[in-house]
């Protein structure tokens, strides 16, 4: 532990700090720097720190808010505390300013520079010209060894037909990547972060599928953020296998049913 803290300190700029349990997830646990003259800072280990502080710089440069990253390697990721709690349901209309900032900012090609993962579970990032040939090949066949026989079949009968129902080049919007109510942090009806990323470029609605995974946008947000294409609401149940898939590997068969409904939804 004195190993850590002095680590935490020496990136900090800083003779010492010291460190408390701050908060914990499904997938990681954060502790909380205090340096001697009062200062907070939010430290998150997981298994590519470096990787997600360079996720918080591209969204910070958007102009989307999102914690100031002070330091990071390969152990820790060190942030400023942020005011505020999860959750959007009364800052909508700040959520949909806020996110159209975010996929403002554009790539030339889907995917990331880096791989990342939800716990055991990999994230394929490798970049294509091809969004449909992204979201099949490094969305959802790659689950097709880890889940039930079944829905493998289902989901490969949808994948044979996905060009039918996605386009194929959509603007490469920076997205969130994991963008569930819990990593939208805000107060008194504004957005005062996006925290915990996972970021790739591609098409927007996907942050938007995990937005109304556990919550619901209402017409403020829509208000205040750009136009969607017709045929949103069919794709969302494409967009939203994904983390329907990654919720059923990490947390078992509890989760069949959502990937079952999705696959309803989609038609297959």
């Amino acid at each position: 532990m004195n190993d850590l803290k002095d680590m935490i300190a020496n990136l900090i700029g800083v003779d010492r700090v010291t460190l408390s349990h701050f908060a914990s997830g499904d997938l990681s646990a954060l502790m909380l720097a205090k340096t001697e003259d009062g200062r907070h800072f939010v430290v998150k280990g997981g298994p590519a720190p470096a990787v997600e502080g360079a996720m918080l710089r591209l969204i910070a440069a958007t102009g989307a808010p999102t914690p100031e990253v002070i330091a990071a390697n390969d152990r820790v990721l060190i942030i400023t505390k942020v005011e505020g709690r999860g959750g959007f349901s009364d800052a909508q209309a700040d959520l949909g300013r806020s996110l159209a900032k975010l996929h403002a900012a554009t790539g030339p090609q889907y995917g990331f520079d880096h791989d990342y993962a939800f716990g055991k579970v990999p994230i394929e990032n490798n970049k294509t010209d091809s969004w449909v040939a992204f979201w099949r090949d490094r969305r959802l066949l790659n689950n097709i060894d880890d889940i039930p026989a079944d829905l493998a079949r289902r989901i490969e009968r949808l994948c044979e037909r996905l060009a039918d129902h996605l386009p194929d080049t959509p603007p490469a919007a920076l997205l969130h990547g994991d963008l569930w109510s819990g990593n939208v942090m805000a107060s008194s009806g504004r957005i005062t972060a996006f925290i915990d990323p996972a970021s790739y470029y591609g098409h927007a609605e996907v942050d938007l599928a995990m937005l109304n995974l556990f919550g619901s946008l209402d017409q403020g947000f829509y208000d205040n953020y750009p136009a969607l294409e017709p045929g949103y609401e069919a794709r969302q149940a494409i967009y939203s296998l994904w983390p329907a898939l990654v919720h059923l590997r990490l947390f078992g068969g509890g989760y069949r049913s959502m990937v079952e409904g999705f696959l309803a939804d989609a038609g297959y």
